[in-house]
């Protein structure tokens, strides 16, 4: 089995610096917000002394979790149950499904368990929705002896081979999108959707905004990074999810009404709707997870800062891969990747009109003076020999975790 991971390549990142600003950005976008959470969790099994993956953990594990946990009528229509209706709750079972010939569904080899808030007016109730829905899937998983820990790539496995080989249908329906075609990439990965939308904006504008977010995905990206083991052992940089993915897995994603605003590309940028409250939606999907879920609220501050700037002039259909590999190897310890994360602050402090929307950038604006990421805090606890499952669940706040051990 050939291995997943390419040789570090360093590329030049794309300049944005140097950019004439105005005093103030420009802001004619006024329409409503609305913020959505999409968190993977990944399970170390405390019996069997393993990380949970596709290689020692059934579908029916995580489903008996999932069936004890709530089912919220109010919830829909504005979250998506899927074909497979696997997805009927705020919690659900990521995996790799598997179909007979005839297309009916056979397995999932599952790799975690996702948790998705509801859609939400502002940063702050999005944020204390993903808290409390982590916490009650924590309640049902300590029973099981499965032990959330903070991880963004698989630690233990480098590949992921669907066993037994694809058949003639699974082959097909691999090949609908460019999606699907890479969909054994996520079996290996964890990371958020950090979901955005704004009334009235138009296709062309969303589309804009998707392309503007893929440009700067290299600078954005270091604040959550908390991947740096590869194969038991600790990697050479910060980012072993954002090295492998991106390039080939989309950076951002726009949902759009009609088929005929849809753009080609590999990846994808944009994306029809599945229901009507997709419409308009922008997923910012190259985020590692975060631990610390505040650091959601920061990372959606900025998103929303950009969108609403409109003085940066970056575009772009596809993620730079060489771009994003620099930046999962140095992160902030790279100047000019530095610098451009500092431009992206100050335009996304000036866009935004609420005090509390621009406070919630300061703990970026620390990461950037300190040159620091959350995966050196992973790789300062790194010994030979080290306890794996005691360094991962060290992952999450602290406060996260005693509010979930409280419930």
């Amino acid at each position: 089995m050939t291995s997943l991971l390419r040789p570090p390549v360093l590329a030049v990142m794309p300049t944005i610096g140097g950019i004439a600003m105005n005093d103030q950005a420009t802001n004619s976008l006024t329409g409503q917000c609305h913020f959505g959470i999409e968190h993977e969790v990944a399970f170390w099994n405390l019996q069997t002394h393993q990380f949970a993956d596709f290689t020692n953990t059934t579908f029916d594990q995580f489903d008996r979790l999932i069936a004890q946990l709530p089912e919220y009528a109010t919830d829909y229509p504005q979250l998506r149950i899927g074909d497979m209706n696997i997805k009927r709750k705020r919690w659900y079972i990521e995996g790799y499904e598997r179909f007979s010939e005839a297309g009916e569904l056979l397995d999932c080899a599952p790799k975690g368990i996702e948790i998705r808030t509801t859609i939400q007016p502002t940063i702050a109730s999005t944020i204390q929705e993903l808290r409390e829905s982590f916490s009650q899937l924590c309640e049902v998983a300590a029973p099981a002896n499965l032990l959330p820990v903070l991880i963004s790539f698989n630690p233990i496995q480098t590949d992921f081979l669907p066993q037994p080989p694809l058949n003639h249908y699974e082959s097909a329906r691999r090949e609908a999108s460019p999606e699907k075609r890479t969909a054994h990439i996520p079996m290996l990965t964890y990371g958020p959707d950090l979901n955005f939308s704004m009334a009235g904006l138009s296709p062309e504008a969303l589309i804009r905004v998707g392309k503007k977010l893929t440009y700067y995905s290299p600078a954005i990206v270091p604040f959550s990074f908390s991947s740096p083991f590869y194969g038991r052992q600790l990697w050479s940089g910060l980012s072993v999810r954002t090295h492998l993915r991106t390039g080939r897995r989309p950076a951002a994603m726009v949902f759009l009404e009609r088929p005929e605003d849809l753009l080609e590309s590999t990846p994808s940028l944009t994306k029809i709707a599945r229901l009507p409250a997709e419409i308009g939606r922008i997923e910012f999907k190259a985020c590692d997870s975060c631990g610390d879920f505040a650091l959601y609220g920061s990372l959606l501050a900025l998103i929303k800062g950009l969108v609403l700037d409109q003085t940066l002039p970056g575009l772009a259909l596809v993620p730079d891969a060489l771009a994003h590999q620099r930046s999962a190897l140095y992160g902030f310890q790279d100047e000019q990747l530095r610098e451009q994360a500092t431009l992206l602050l100050r335009v996304a402090a000036q866009a935004l009109t609420d005090p509390a929307e621009r406070s919630l950038l300061q703990p970026l604006w620390q990461m950037v003076q300190t040159g620091m990421t959350p995966a050196q805090a992973l790789r300062d606890r790194w010994q030979p020999g080290t306890d794996l499952a005691k360094l991962l669940s060290t992952g999450y706040a602290p406060e996260t975790m005693v509010q979930s051990v409280g419930r």
